[in-house]
């Protein structure tokens, strides 16, 4: 073995550094063996996942049965031997073991046999999931009450006579003792943690659904996750920030979708003293237009005056962000000041439109951006509402923790919304603070800001400057979150010519399905520092419709995008319920998931969403941990421990020094 000695002082302390770990040639030669056989193991399974929308319960049954490859799993294993039914229950089994236990036990006949042949098919199922991880790995993964019994049970070998009492005592013991619900539903956990590597979520996880939060509970627990923030995301982020203007967009989008029980109850934020407002100003009002999209029959008028008031208190609020970020090119868009309140008109576009609703009973006409006193109190109310609720913190600390704009992993680019585009195909240019941004860039740019937005010193301007930028990735038209020319909001509640309400996609989107999408998707691969057959970019924001036939493979099958509709609000428009992605050491695969119905109903009739699988990309070879970045890490880890070891070896440095 031949490596280059340390040329430097500071290569000199990293192996001093490193010597502490690694004392004698003896360690250091045992940590390469041990990684060199890493790198020659399959990739872990990384499972991508997008837009949830706050849709928890099919998330958990999504993410617990890791899109189908549990089943799978247990069909390779069981299909010639054990029956259909059985394998059903097992599959819910390994979902849902707390909640699947009681109906199963209830059924048996004999408890005892059916505890020993579970646990067996579970051991079984858990030597199979294993098998691409190295037993120091699992046995990281075991619960430590009981991590020497399962390490025993998953590396057994019962064809061995010498010790095949001593495993059937293992098994009869753990029912003796009355152990045997606590090691199945151990087990199950281990299958669902062993099953995949790494989750990726490329954005929207807040607005539409019920329960955002409880997706975000289970993510903090989950091994290792990362985020690719969509323009639900940053605005919630803006808002656990204090913003304003972040906190009005997404309590209107809460109160449109009646969707209370999140704010009241997931995130412990009251409303009080707004519904007292709303009743005081427009307890007369005709709400109509703000009837919100279902929820409790007995609160629709008290969450469509709320509704209205938070809309008017939103609209006031955005035309102060615009008036001080000329950066954003939104003039004109600032709609209570386009507006002519004697004759009921609204200058949209260059041409002017009859009001649907001219009752502006807070609204200065001399000064329509400014807040009554009534206002400014309730805005500042909720303002600290919002500052205050621990667990919401919690939430948006984990989403910046884990969250980026994008990310690039194995291969892949990840990114919720769009790289803007020109026409012409070229990277649309963007000048924020003086300074132009495009590809690449503007994505790091973005992310510094969002950054700025919750981190920097409260009161200070650049902690404003970045709160405003978070809801300028909501809805600006150069924002590569949100990816449209327009939020039309305003539009779609005042004016009834629908041809104002249109949300015109950026170029890029018919760049990625154009004549030279594959050209195209090169090109920001390569943007991005991403080149070769096996990348790909892999992209969420705009449902996939494919009731209409519309394919979620684009740019030359080199773009897949994985929103097909998760959240039930879109179910209509694609005609399915959402896409997900599966990159294993064989390739990538799209499942393609039907409505879920309830988790009480998948535990009840072992109801699985039905899915079909496309295989995206097949790897010419199967692909080992040595060709991931992690491999890369660990490669970089192999070379410096050779310089250790070569170190030792010249007596640059003592053993055990």
């Amino acid at each position: 073995m031949v490596t280059q000695q340390p040329s430097t002082d500071e290569q000199l302390r990293y192996l001093r550094l490193l010597s502490e770990k690694y004392p004698t040639v003896a360690a250091a030669s045992s940590e390469i063996i041990r990684i060199e056989a890493l790198l020659r193991l399959p990739k872990g399974t990384e499972h991508f996942m997008s837009d949830l929308h706050g849709e928890h319960e099919a998330f958990l049954h999504i993410l617990n049965s890791a899109s189908g490859v549990i089943r799978e799993k247990i069909d390779q294993l069981f299909a010639d031997t054990v029956p259909a039914r059985e394998r059903a229950d097992l599959a819910t089994l390994v979902y849902y073991p707390e909640q699947k236990l009681p109906e199963l036990k209830a059924r048996q006949e004999d408890l005892n046999q059916w505890y020993a042949t579970t646990l067996l098919r579970l051991v079984e199922l858990c030597r199979l999931v294993s098998s691409k991880h190295t037993r120091s790995h699992v046995r990281k993964c075991l619960p430590e009450s009981c991590a020497h019994i399962l390490d025993e049970l998953l590396h057994a070998h019962f064809e061995d006579h010498d010790k095949q009492l001593y495993y059937q005592e293992i098994i009869q013991s753990i029912i003796r003792y009355d152990r045997a619900d606590a090691y199945i539903t151990r087990f199950c956990q281990l299958i669902k943690r062993l099953a995949v590597d790494q989750l990726h979520i490329v954005g929207d996880l807040f607005d539409r659904g019920p329960r955002p939060d409880l997706i975000l509970d289970e993510l903090m627990e989950h091994h290792d996750v990362d985020i690719q923030w969509g323009n639900h995301d940053v605005v919630w982020m803006g808002a656990a920030a204090g913003s304003p203007i972040c906190i009005l967009t997404v309590l209107k989008t809460t109160l449109s979708y009646n969707n209370l029980e999140m704010l009241e109850t997931g995130y412990g934020i009251s409303l009080r003293v707004l519904d007292q407002m709303a009743e005081r100003v427009y307890g007369r009002s005709d709400v109509t237009l703000w009837k919100p999209h279902g929820g409790r029959a007995d609160r629709q008028e008290e969450v469509a005056r709320m509704h209205k008031a938070v809309s008017i208190l939103m609209f006031k609020v955005e035309a102060q962000v615009i008036a001080r970020n000329p950066d954003f090119q939104m003039q004109g868009r600032d709609y209570l000041n386009q507006i002519d309140y004697e004759a009921g008109t609204v200058l949209c576009q260059g041409k002017r439109y009859p009001l649907r609703d001219r009752d502006f009973p807070t609204v200065d006409p001399a000064c329509p951006s400014a807040l009554s006193a009534e206002e400014s109190a309730v805005l500042a109310d909720l303002v600290r509402s919002f500052r205050t609720s621990e667990r919401l913190q919690r939430h948006i600390r984990f989403l910046y923790a884990k969250g980026t704009v994008y990310r690039c992993i194995n291969g892949n680019l990840l990114y919720h919304g769009a790289v803007p585009m020109t026409e012409e195909g070229d990277f649309a240019s963007e000048t924020f603070e003086g300074r132009s941004y495009s590809g690449k860039a503007l994505f790091d740019y973005c992310d510094r800001r969002c950054r700025q937005g919750y981190f920097a010193p409260e009161g200070s301007p650049e902690r404003q400057a970045g709160q405003d930028f978070l809801w300028y990735l909501w809805c600006g038209s150069l924002s590569p979150i949100f990816g449209r020319s327009a939020m039309t909001t305003f539009e779609r509640l005042y004016i009834a010519d629908k041809s104002t309400h249109a949300e015109v996609k950026d170029p890029y989107y018919t760049q990625i399905n154009g004549p030279h999408a594959a050209e195209v998707a090169d090109r920001i691969l390569q943007e991005f520092g991403l080149t070769g057959p096996g990348c790909h970019i892999i992209n969420g924001h705009v449902p996939v419709r494919a009731i209409e036939g519309e394919s979620p493979i684009k740019g030359g099958g080199k773009l897949i995008v994985i929103d097909g509709g998760f959240c039930r609000a879109y179910h209509s428009k694609t005609g399915i319920a959402g896409y997900t992605l599966i990159y294993n050491s064989r390739g990538l695969t799209l499942r393609t998931h039907q409505p879920f119905e309830s988790t009480e109903k998948a535990i009840r009739d072992d109801e699985d969403i039905a899915s079909q699988s496309e295989h995206i990309y097949t790897a010419p070879q199967r692909v080992l941990v040595r060709d991931t970045d992690e491999g890369a890490e660990e490669s970089a880890r192999i070379k410096d421990l050779e310089r250790l070891v070569q170190a030792y070896q010249s007596g640059l440095l003592n053993e055990g020094e």
